[in-house]
């Protein structure tokens, strides 16, 4: 029985002990901070949310206009990478970080209008990454084009429509962030652009990744 005391004792002070520890590696290290349990990190003195997504292996070859979708939307399987968070948690996200939607997007003008918002800085990193990767290094727009990334918010669309959509490759009035390079079918009606992912910079497919989104200066 004391036996069994002294064990029990011993194991609780471990485990007291190790959690200052695990709670200073995710605070201080970007690449523990997330898992698929807890995707999601907001810091409001930065303006950012970082969350968790993946490597979608088959647009190292094929082209796509989703940029990030969330893995359990209608399109989660149709972008480069398969985000681990909702659009309702990454539109929250953004809100608490102090950024603004620009909610200038219908489906009426979306061929016609440049997604508005706040401009976003996006990044990409994982685990044995030597640096975060801008979006721009991460994605080839064939057209030479720099991805301008806005806060679009469209958060009734999104929740009406259930595509996942987090990231388009084009101003998009059901995404929640997209891209004001081009108008709404740019990429699969009007064949203006083709976007793929960089192989040369990404991991291979199934690689969890951590994209940063923040305010852009």
């Amino acid at each position: 029985m004391k036996k069994s005391i002294v064990f029990f004792s011993i194991l609780s002070l471990l485990l007291c002990a190790s959690i200052p520890v695990a709670a200073l590696a995710a605070a201080g290290d970007d690449k523990a901070a997330l898992t698929k349990e807890n995707p999601l990190r907001v810091d409001t003195k930065e303006k950012s949310v970082t969350f968790l997504a993946e490597v979608n292996g088959k647009y190292l070859s094929l082209a796509t206009r989703h940029g990030v979708v969330f893995s359990g939307g209608k399109f989660g399987e149709h972008a480069i990478f398969r985000g681990h968070v909702s659009p309702k948690d990454f539109y929250d996200a953004l809100l608490k970080a102090g950024l603004k939607p620009g909610n200038n997007m219908t489906l009426e003008n979306k061929e016609k209008t440049f997604v508005q918002g706040d401009l976003l800085e996006v990044t990409v990193t994982w685990a044995d990454a030597k640096r975060e990767y801008g979006i721009d290094e991460a994605i080839i727009d064939s057209n030479g084009k720099p991805i301008q990334v806005r806060f679009g918010g469209n958060i009734q669309n999104a929740l009406e429509y259930k595509t996942g959509c987090l990231l388009c490759l084009d101003s998009c009035p059901v995404g929640v962030t997209s891209n004001a390079s081009y108008t709404y079918g740019a990429v699969e009606k009007r064949n203006e652009v083709t976007f793929k992912a960089n192989g040369k910079v990404l991991p291979p497919d199934g690689t969890l990744v951590m994209i940063k989104v923040k305010a852009k200066k």
